[in-house]
C-alpha cells in the first residue's frame, strides 16, 4: 500500500477543524484526525503544516504495477496503423490476408456451401475429442501426403488437429521441449515474425540459418547448406514447405534434394511449416512436393498445417500438427503425448472450421470447386506480381534489376527495402507494410500497382 501527499492551499471548514474536535464522520487517533470520504472511498489524514492543512491520501496500488506495456505486434500493428489513417490513397500490405480486386475480404463460395451443408444436417456443437475431428484429420493428412502415401497406409503418421498454423507450431514446440530437452530448432533468416515467439514461449532454443541474400534478393543456398551442416546433430530444421514467408523465395526441386541430403547426413529432424498449400502455385500437389520428398526418403518429420490462406478460414483457427514416425507403434505413442500436451493447453479444438475442411476436401464436387477457386486466387496474385514488375521496369530508368519480384512466389514479395525506406513508404506514401520490406501482394489490386511502383522507386532511390 502506497501513500500520496495532497497539499491543499485552501480547505473546507470540515478540514480546518483542530485536532481535538471529533465531529460526526471523523475518527480521532492520537493527535491526528482522520476523515472518511464515503463517496470516494478514500481515507484522509489531516496534519498542520505552516499554517495550512495537508492531507495524506491512501491510494490503492495495483498488484500488477510491475507489468510493463507490451510493444505492438510488428505484423498486426500494421493493420492498426492502417485503420487509424484517414488518407484516401492508403494501402495495407502488411497482413497476409487475401483481398479481391476491390480490396475486400473474400469468403470462398465453396466455404459457404460447406457451411450450408452443416446447417442442413443439423450438426451439433458437442466437444470434439482432444485430437480433433476424425474426418478432418483423415482428409488433412491425405491432402498433405497423398491418400496412397506409405506413411498413411502403414499408419506411421500421428495427426492432431491444432489451432491453425500457430497453435500447431506451439503444440510441436511443447512436444520438442518435453521429449527432446536441449535440442535446438534452426529457423531461416529471415522467417515469419511469430516463429521466434513460439519457440521462446515453448522454451526451445533456436538459432538461424542463412536464407536470404540481400545482394541478389534471392536464396543464399550455399550459406543455408553450410549452416545446416554446422548445426549440432539431431537439431530440428524448420523449413517453409512452399511460398517462404516473408521472402517468397523457394528452393528449386534440385536444391530441396540437396537440403534433404544434408539433413539426413546430420541426423537432423525436418520440421515443415505449410501455410500455403495450393495457394502458392495454384496446385495442391506442387506445393506439397517438398514434404512428400522428405517423407519418401523415410525420414521422420513434423509438419504444421494451416487453412487460413488456402480456404480463407482466418478466424476459424483450423490446422494440424503431423508427425511422421518410423513405425505405427511410435506414431501411436507420439499422438498420445500430443493429446496429453493439448489437454491442459486448450483441452480440445473448435469444430466449425474442421467440419468445413472435412466437407470440402471429403466431397469430390466441392473439392474440385475449391481447387478452381484456389487457382483463381493464386492467379490474381500472379497477375498483380506481373503488373507491379511491369510498372517498375517501365518507370525506373536506373537500370536496377527488378526481376526478383517475378522469381518469388506466393502472396508476399520481399522488396529489399530497408527500415528507413519502409518508413518513407508509410509516412510519405501511406503504404503500410512491415519494417523488413515485405509486402503482401494479396492486398494489392491491379489498379494500385502503378501507385505502389512509384512509391517503391521513390523510397529506393531517394532514401538511404
Amino acid at each position: 500500500m502506497a501513500s500520496a501527499m495532497l497539499s491543499l492551499a485552501s480547505v473546507s471548514p470540515s478540514a480546518s477543524l483542530s485536532h481535538h474536535e471529533t465531529p460526526k464522520g471523523k475518527l480521532k487517533l492520537g493527535s491526528t484526525s482522520w476523515s472518511l470520504n464515503k463517496e470516494r472511498n478514500c481515507l484522509f489524514a489531516k496534519t498542520e503544516s505552516f499554517g495550512r492543512v495537508s492531507m495524506v491520501a491512501a491510494v490503492n496500488v495495483s498488484k500488477f504495477e510491475g507489468v510493463t506495456m507490451a510493444p505492438p505486434d510488428p505484423i498486426l500493428g500494421v493493420s492498426e496503423a492502417f485503420k487509424a489513417s484517414t488518407n484516401e490513397s492508403k494501402l495495407n500490405l502488411g497482413v497476409g490476408a487475401y483481398r479481391t480486386e476491390d480490396l475486400q475480404p473474400y469468403v470462398l463460395d465453396v466455404v459457404k456451401k460447406a457451411e450450408n451443408l452443416m446447417i442442413e444436417r443439423g450438426e451439433n456443437k458437442e466437444y470434439l475429442p482432444i485430437e480433433g475431428l476424425a474426418a478432418f484429420n483423415k482428409v488433412t493428412a491425405e491432402l498433405l501426403f497423398g491418400a496412397d502415401n506409405p506413411v498413411i497406409k502403414q499408419q506411421r503418421l500421428a495427426t492432431v488437429q491444432g489451432l491453425s498454423g500457430t497453435g500447431s507450431l506451439r503444440l510441436a514446440g511443447a512436444f520438442i521441449e518435453r521429449y527432446f530437452p536441449g535440442a535446438k530448432v534452426l529457423i531461416s533468416s529471415p522467417t515469419w515474425g511469430n516463429h521466434k515467439n513460439i519457440f521462446n514461449d515453448s522454451r526451445v532454443p533456436w538459432s538461424e540459418y542463412r536464407y536470404y541474400d540481400p545482394k541478389t534478393v534471392g536464396l543464399d543456398f550455399e550459406g543455408m547448406i553450410a549452416d545446416i551442416k554446422a548445426a549440432p546433430e539431431g537439431s530440428f530444421v524448420l523449413l517453409h514447405g512452399c511460398a517462404h514467408n516473408p521472402t517468397g523465395i523457394d528452393p528449386t526441386p534440385e536444391q530441396w534434394e540437396k537440403i534433404a541430403d544434408v539433413i539426413q547426413e546430420k541426423n537432423h529432424i525436418p520440421f515443415f511449416d505449410v501455410a500455403y498449400q495450393g495457394f502458392a502455385s495454384g496446385s495442391l500437389d506442387t506445393d506439397a512436393a517438398s514434404v512428400r520428398l522428405f517423407a519418401a526418403r523415410g525420414l521422420e518429420l513434423l509438419v504444421a498445417q494451416s487453412y487460413s490462406k488456402n480456404l480463407g478460414l482466418y478466424a476459424e483457427r483450423i490446422g494440424a500438427i503431423n508427425v511422421v514416425c518410423a513405425s505405427s507403434d511410435a506414431a501411436t505413442r507420439v499422438k498420445s503425448q500430443l493429446k496429453r500436451i493439448a489437454r491442459p493447453m486448450y483441452s480440445n479444438p473448435p469444430i466449425h472450421g474442421a467440419r468445413i475442411v472435412a466437407n470440402v476436401v471429403g466431397d469430390p464436387a466441392l473439392f474440385n470447386e475449391w481447387k478452381a477457386e484456389m487457382e483463381m486466387m493464386a492467379g490474381r496474385i500472379k497477375g498483380v506480381r506481373q503488373k507491379l514488375y511491369d510498372n517498375l521496369t517501365a518507370t525506373d530508368k536506373s537500370g536496377k534489376d527488378w526481376s526478383f519480384i517475378l522469381k518469388q512466389i506466393g502472396m508476399f514479395s520481399f522488396t529489399g527495402l530497408n527500415k528507413a525506406q519502409t518508413e518513407n513508404m508509410t509516412n510519405k506514401w501511406h503504404v503500410y507494410m512491415t519494417k523488413d520490406g515485405r509486402i503482401s501482394l494479396a492486398g494489392l489490386s491491379l489498379a494500385k500497382c502503378e501507385y505502389l511502383s512509384d512509391d517503391i522507386i521513390d523510397s529506393y532511390h531517394n532514401v538511404s
